[in-house]
Order: structure tokens, then sequence, then C-alpha cells
């Protein structure tokens, strides 16, 4: 009598190195796409604008100018004495911080940690540029 060959064991397919290539492929398409959006046009300068209308910002409005300059509805204010010019406003005072997007954050903390400000309603105001057709 004849005996028969042992049973072939199964052999599963390893799937791992078909995702991790997947993977590779799809991180390479991603860097290289964000690297083609990413670029601008050399030359090109786009429109800024220097001087603010205040009469189209909320009130009162605390500009945090360049170099530490501080104005209070285009009045210049010194830090130290930005509380008490707003103690003449009606109260309760909703302080509105306009500070340039090139400022460092330290800027901005410096003027909303400020322990005479604590009781006093702070927003920050951001500017949009709208598009022109």
């Amino acid at each position: 009598m004849r005996s028969l060959p042992p049973p072939r064991k199964k052999s599963e397919m390893d799937v791992s190195f078909a995702i991790v290539s997947i993977v590779f492929l799809l991180l390479f398409f991603f860097l290289l796409t964000g690297q083609m959006q990413n670029q601008t046009a050399q030359g090109m300068a786009l429109a800024e604008t220097s001087e603010l209308p205040l009469d189209r910002l909320p009130s009162p409005i605390l500009i945090v100018g360049e170099a530490g300059a501080w104005s209070l509805d285009g009045a210049p204010v010194a830090p130290d004495l930005l509380a008490l010019a707003l103690q003449d406003l009606p109260q309760p005072v909703i302080l509105h911080v306009l500070i340039g997007k090139e400022a460092p954050a330290e800027s901005l903390l410096q003027v909303v940690t400020r322990p005479d400000l604590a009781n006093v309603d702070l927003r920050l105001v951001t500017l949009r540029r709208s598009v022109q057709p």
C-alpha cells in the first residue's frame, strides 16, 4: 500500500511589504504635490495696507505697532498709562487689540497678560484682504 504524501500547508501571503510600498508612494506623492503648491512667482509683490482708516475699525482699539509703539483709538499711549486711559471709557470696556502678523507672539502676550487688563474683555482684531474680481 502506498502512503499518501503529507498534506501541504497553505502558504499565507505576507502583505506587509505591499502596505509599506503603498505608504511610501503616498508619502512621495504628498511631498511632491506640496512642493508644487507652495511655489510662488518670483518678482511678485502683494499689496499691503500702510494706513488704516480708524473710522472703519471697532472702538476702542489698541494698535500695537512696530518697535513697541501703542496707540488707543489713534492717540499714542504709553503701556503703563493704558489702564488710566481705559478708565475714561464707558464701562464695561471691550478692548479690541490689533497687532501686525509679523509681530512676535511675545508682543501679543505682553498685552493680554497685563494684570491691569484682567477685568477688561479683550478681542483680537484681524484684517482680511478682500478679493477684487
